[in-house]
C-alpha cells in the first residue's frame, strides 16, 4: 500500500478510536453518577468497596418502604380480624359478617395486592439496575486496564496492525481491536505477555503452549470457529496472535443479561456450536476443544456463533482407537462443563470428542434454565473434593419450566 494512503487510513482510524474512547469514558462517568462507584479504602489492607449511587439507593429505599407498609397493613388486618372474632364469639362467622366488614376485608386484600404489584415493578427495576451495574463495573475495569496498557497509543505493529481500543484483559494477555492495513479488515490482537521475572524454563513452557495452540487453531477453517490469521513477536517477553474480530458479545455476557433464553434461540446457538464440533471431529486429525463454555462462544455482527480459545485443545492421533486418548492435563479446564471421565483418579483418564458434546449439553441446559445442572453454586475446588461431576448420574429439571420434553432429552 502507498505510504500516503496508509497514513490517511491510520489518521482516520486513530481519530475515530479517540472519539470512541472519549465517549466510553463520558458514558461511564454518567452511569457512575446514577449507579455508584468503587471506593478505595486505605487501612491495614487497601480494599475496593462498591458504593451504590442514587438510582440504586432510591430503589432499595422504595423496597424497604413497601415492605414496611405491607407489614403495617397485615398488622392492621390481623387486629381487625381479631376484633371481629371477639365480637362474633358463638355466632356463625359467615352469617355474622356485615356488608361493611366484607368491604373492609376486600380493602385490605386490594391494598396488599397493590403493594405486591409495586414490589414486583421495583424488583424488576432493581434487577435491570444490577445488570447495568455489572456492565459498568466491567467497563470501568476495561478503561483502567486500557489506560495502564503499554499498547494504548495507537501503535502499528508488525508493519500492518493498527492497535485501536482495548477489548479486555485477563491473566497474562490483553486483547485489542485492531485494523489490518494489508487485508483491510478489523481483527482482534491477543497479546501474550511472558513475565520477565519467570524462570527461563517457565517462559519456554508458556511459549511452547501458545505455539501449540496456534498450530492447532490455524488449521481450523469453519464458519462457526473464530479464524486465527497470524502470529508475530513484539519483544523478547511479548508476542501476538491475530484473530477474526467478532463485534458481538460472548454467550456468557448474553446469559448475564438474559439468564434464560427462549427455547428456539437456545437451539439455534446449540446448533451452531454442534456444527463446529462435527467439523472438528470429522477432520484429520480430530481436535477436542476441551474448554467449551459460554465465555468461549462469541457472536459476530450478524449474530453468528463462533467457538474460540483453543488453549486446552487436544489433537487426537489416528491410532488412539475407540477407547480415546489419554488425558495428560488432568485438573485443567472449567469443571462445571467437563464430563465424569475427566475426573477419574484410579487410573489415567481416556477422553474423546464426547467431552465437547457433554460441554455443549451443559451450555444448552444453562441457556434454557439459567444455571448449570451440576455444581452450579459450588467452587471448582468443592466440585473436585465432593466428586460432584463423577456422581452426576441424573439431570434434574426445574419444576414449572415451559421447556419442551424434546429439548430436555436432546
Amino acid at each position: 500500500m502507498k505510504p500516503k494512503r496508509t497514513e490517511t487510513i491510520y489518521d482516520l482510524l486513530k481519530s475515530v478510536s479517540k472519539v470512541e474512547r472519549q465517549e466510553a469514558r463520558l458514558k461511564a462517568r454518567q452511569n457512575s453518577s446514577r449507579l455508584g462507584n468503587v471506593l478505595i479504602r486505605a487501612g491495614t489492607v487497601v480494599s475496593e468497596i462498591w458504593e451504590d449511587g442514587p438510582a440504586l439507593k432510591d430503589l432499595h429505599a422504595q423496597l424497604k418502604q413497601l415492605q414496611e407498609t405491607k407489614e403495617d397493613i397485615e398488622q392492621q388486618h390481623n387486629l381487625f380480624k381479631k376484633k371481629q372474632s371477639d365480637k362474633g364469639d358463638g355466632i356463625d362467622a359467615e352469617a355474622g359478617l356485615s356488608e361493611d366488614i366484607l368491604i373492609q376485608e376486600e380493602i385490605y386484600k386490594s391494598r396488599l395486592a397493590s403493594i405486591k404489584r409495586e414490589e414486583e415493578i421495583a424488583l424488576r427495576e432493581c434487577h435491570l439496575y444490577e445488570l447495568e451495574k455489572g456492565r459498568l463495573i466491567r467497563e470501568m475495569k476495561r478503561i483502567l486496564d486500557e489506560d495502564a496498557s503499554q499498547f494504548n497509543n495507537f501503535q502499528i505493529l508488525n508493519h500492518r496492525y493498527v492497535f485501536l481500543n482495548l477489548l479486555g484483559k485477563g491473566g497474562y494477555s490483553e486483547v485489542y481491536k485492531a485494523f489490518d492495513l494489508v487485508e483491510h479488515r478489523y481483527v482482534a490482537c491477543k497479546l501474550h505477555g511472558v513475565n520477565a521475572q519467570w524462570s527461563e524454563e517457565k517462559k519456554q513452557s508458556y511459549i511452547r503452549h501458545a505455539i501449540r495452540e496456534y498450530n492447532i487453531h490455524k488449521t481450523l477453517v469453519h464458519r462457526h470457529i473464530v479464524r486465527l490469521w497470524d502470529i508475530f513477536k513484539i519483544d523478547p517477553n511479548t508476542f501476538c496472535t491475530v484473530l477474526e474480530f467478532c463485534s458481538g458479545k460472548d454467550l456468557d455476557d448474553v446469559l448475564k443479561e438474559t439468564p434464560i433464553l427462549p427455547e428456539n434461540e437456545a437451539k439455534v446457538v446449540l446448533f451452531q456450536i454442534i456444527k463446529a464440533l462435527v467439523y472438528m471431529n470429522e477432520r484429520t486429525p480430530k481436535v477436542i476443544h476441551y474448554d467449551l463454555k459460554p465465555g468461549n462462544v462469541l457472536f459476530d455482527e450478524l449474530g453468528i456463533a463462533k467457538v474460540t480459545d483453543f488453549g486446552l485443545s487436544k489433537i487426537v492421533e489416528n491410532d488412539v482407537g475407540s477407547q480415546g486418548m489419554e488425558l495428560t492435563s488432568q485438573g485443567a479446564g472449567t469443571y462445571w462443563y467437563l464430563p465424569p471421565e475427566c475426573f477419574e483418579q484410579s487410573k489415567t483418564p481416556r477422553i474423546s470428542s464426547k467431552v465437547d458434546v457433554w460441554s455443549a449439553g451443559i451450555c444448552f441446559y444453562y441457556m434454557l434454565f439459567g444455571r448449570r445442572p451440576f455444581g452450579h453454586d459450588q467452587t471448582q475446588q468443592k466440585i473436585f473434593l465432593k466428586h460432584t461431576i463423577i456422581n452426576a448420574y441424573e439431570v434434574e429439571f426445574p419444576s414449572g419450566s415451559t421447556v419442551s420434553n424434546k429439548a430436555k432429552v436432546s
